[in-house]
């Protein structure tokens, strides 16, 4: 690791990233990283880090943490067909938040390609500190989108299962009560083998500079003296600022920066990453000051604005700063600062676990061997493209039986251990199973602050609860190669030999995995077919 005034950094941008709009009206706006990055080649600091445009993440890259299902359905959405592929905004795009706008997917691709190419880096230990303002989006699920987040660039990046493995640790600093997502109390420190391992501080409203440093630096150098990290992934939201159009705190500029100067001088790998942020000028001055602390310059720059593409938008003081306001601030006058959070929730943490980085090979075994890249390959046939049909088919068939299988007395770690057994999932009350699936869950808006059910137990919203805590069990099917017909079947045979009574695969997909025999009471509806 390079000194504290020496360090290597490297710093991705894709000059594309500001060309996308989440639509007219919706606070989030990529330009924001557009005009970051006009500000730091005006204050010329590119000259002093390794800058580079991050090869875009693929959709297998993305499928590490999200599923298939929703990494295919971000690669096809439109404006226009967004009605459709959402069924009627019951799937994948949920509520107002996360519209599907023009290049939803390319966007995501280079967000999340720059905060791969960053950590791959730091691993390599090509760099001290690495800079990707386009990531951050830390708020999107597993299978759908969530807070104007629509892929976990920061779950891909640093390849983990977030939270919920003692390889990662999480630390977060947030309001909490009645604003989005409505998690993160203090008593949350994570589940199943990730126990112990996530630390939720909770502030309220105007919290200052120095109420911020008083429980940020504590708190994070326990963390950094007891898990002894060997990167640190610092997302640097900034709705925390003062005025920002969604957020609540009262942060100036330099207070926002401390974090980061603090963690710099730590010594440890430092990746950097956006996130929140709504006014955009005073996102664009903070994370530019923020530059200028990871290259160890922030005393050599001019408070004043020099010239650039977007002067005019910094007007009437054009310096780069972002001020505090008037705002009482809450956390002092309850005294809730004074209460430790945060640094209890590691005093139980007895050593740091032996996990350590890893190298990533520069090259996959089958190039090491010589076997051509994917895209190089012979082309699928028929018979490959319908069995991989049909193991989507049974995938999606078994992540249901695990949720009817569930119930809510299950603890979290029995699902994890590798002696779960399907006789333990059949075993379990039918009962409590059918009350759990007709409990709605609730999703917060990020746009409006208010809370909406998902009625998981209706028909269109099952996929809320796939897959919880069960694992992957791949072909336990009947499907079979008939020589007669030349093609996959499905189903019993018939009394007749050699004649069997199966349906053809692509039309039992099409009907959601029902047989023209099959009688639920409901009639089949064509207009809810699926392309398969």
């Amino acid at each position: 690791m390079s000194s504290s005034s020496n360090k290597k950094v490297a710093y991705y941008y894709d000059s594309d990233v500001g060309a996308y709009t989440y639509g007219l009206g919706h606070p989030m706006k990529p330009h924001r990283i557009r005009v970051t990055h006009e500000l730091v080649t005006a204050y010329n600091m590119l000259p002093k880090m390794h800058v580079l445009r991050p090869r875009r993440a693929s959709p297998e890259a993305m499928s590490a943490f999200h599923t298939d299902e929703y990494v295919h359905f971000l690669n096809r959405v439109t404006p226009e067909t967004a009605e459709e592929l959402t069924y009627h905004g019951t799937r994948f795009l949920v509520g107002e938040d996360n519209p599907a706008f023009d290049g939803v997917f390319e966007f995501c691709t280079i967000s999340a390609g720059g905060s791969i190419a960053a950590a791959n880096r730091i691993t390599s230990g090509g760099a001290d500190i690495c800079i990707n303002w386009a990531g951050g989006l830390h708020h999107a699920k597993k299978r759908e989108a969530s807070g104007f987040c629509y892929i976990n660039d920061i779950v891909l990046g640093v390849w983990s299962s977030y939270g919920r493995t003692p390889a990662v640790m999480t630390c977060s600093f947030h309001k909490f009560g009645e604003y989005f997502p409505g998690t993160g109390t203090q008593e949350d420190k994570g589940r199943g083998k990730g126990k112990g391992y996530a630390v939720n501080v909770p502030l309220k409203d105007g919290i200052t500079d120095e109420s911020y440093k008083s429980v940020f630096e504590p708190v994070i150098a326990k963390i950094l003296a007891v898990f002894q990290p060997s990167a640190v992934v610092l997302q640097c939201g900034s709705d925390s600022l003062s005025g920002d159009k969604l957020g609540c705190f009262n942060l100036s500029m330099k207070g926002h920066a401390h974090c980061v100067q603090f963690l710099r001088k730590q010594n440890v790998p430092l990746i950097l990453l956006g996130g929140g942020g709504y006014t955009v000028k005073n996102v664009a001055r903070t994370w530019t000051y923020e530059t200028a602390c990871a290259l160890g310059m922030e005393d050599e720059i001019d408070p004043v604005l020099p010239w650039n593409q977007y002067f005019e938008w910094f007007g009437p003081r054009y310096r780069l700063e972002v001020v505090t306001n008037n705002m009482d601030d809450l956390n002092v006058k309850d005294g809730s600062l004074d209460k430790g959070y945060g640094t209890g929730a590691v005093q139980s943490l007895a050593c740091a676990p032996s996990v350590q980085m890893q190298d990533t090979p520069r090259e996959s075994v089958g190039q090491h061997l010589g076997f051509a890249p994917v895209d190089e390959q012979v082309p699928r046939d028929d018979l490959d493209e319908k069995l991989a049909q049909h193991a989507r088919y049974v995938y999606n068939l078994q992540e249901s039986d695990t949720l009817s299988s569930s119930s809510p007395s299950s603890s979290e770690d029995e699902w994890d251990s590798d002696s779960s057994t399907s006789s333990r999932r059949r075993r379990v009350n039918a009962a409590s199973a059918s009350a759990f699936k007709s409990t709605p869950r609730k999703r917060m808006s990020l746009l409006t602050g208010q809370y909406y059910d998902v009625p998981v137990h209706e028909a269109g919203y099952e996929h809320f609860d796939y897959g919880k805590g069960g694992r992957r069990r791949f072909f336990q099917s009947s499907a079979r190669w008939d020589e007669d017909f030349k093609q996959v079947l499905v189903g019993k045979m018939g009394d007749s030999p050699g004649l069997p009574r199966g349906m053809d695969l692509g039309r039992l997909m099409e009907r959601g995995g029902k047989t023209e025999e099959d009688g639920d009471g409901e009639e089949w509806d064509e207009g809810m077919a699926v392309d398969a």
